[in-house]
């Protein structure tokens, strides 16, 4: 079974990019929303954080994000602290939910494939590519927030330039050529490649 990654920056659409896999029957992980699912119930990792970041780090039972968001945001020692801490056990799920699976590929979807440093563990890694002002305008549209808060959100990513040339495959959706004839000949593809393993 191939294991295939799905990256890009933020605002690249790469969770669109998911959905159209998954109509295709094709399983996704999605390391993001796996990753705050574990802080609140690895209950070692809820330790290990609230050693780090202090009590208000948890609240009614749950990760208290905003007390979190604040401590990390403008702190790249901090942001760096808390990635130490979750990118393990978020890497270690993948795995796992990996080896439960039964088909020629399945997808771990994640915005920090290379920064985490889980890109090692796959064999196959699809950048999904889209210019950056129409990121930006996608990012402050979805989330509400200003262009500057955007821009320091890309500030802690790989740049886009370097990310796409470390992958496999590049999926371009920047709203001029169609994503479903990529995704589809990029599943055919990634089919054969399975079989021929």
């Amino acid at each position: 079974m191939l294991k295939v990654g799905l990256t890009g920056g933020i605002g690249s659409g790469k969770s669109t990019i998911a959905e159209i896999f998954k109509v295709l029957g094709v399983r996704v992980f999605d390391a993001d929303r796996a990753a705050k699912s574990i802080m609140n119930d690895n209950a070692g990792l809820r330790e290990q954080i609230i050693q780090a970041f202090g009590h208000g780090a948890y609240s009614n039972g749950l990760l208290n994000r905003k007390y979190i968001a604040d401590i990390v945001f403008n702190n790249p020692y901090r942001l760096e602290q808390l990635n130490a801490l979750v990118h393990p056990a978020a890497i270690q799920a993948a795995e796992d939910w990996m080896l439960q699976q039964h088909a020629p590929y399945v997808i771990k979807e994640a915005a920090l494939l290379f920064e985490a440093g889980s890109a090692g563990h796959l064999d196959v890694i699809i950048g999904v590519f889209a210019p950056q002002p129409l990121r930006i305008k996608r990012v402050m549209d979805r989330d509400n927030i200003s262009r500057q808060d955007v821009m320091a959100r890309m500030g802690r990513q790989v740049d886009d330039s370097i990310k796409m040339r470390l992958c496999d495959f590049v999926i371009v959706n920047d709203e001029q050529q169609l994503v479903l004839p990529q995704v589809v000949n990029l599943h055919k593809e990634l089919l054969k490649k399975a079989t021929d393993e």
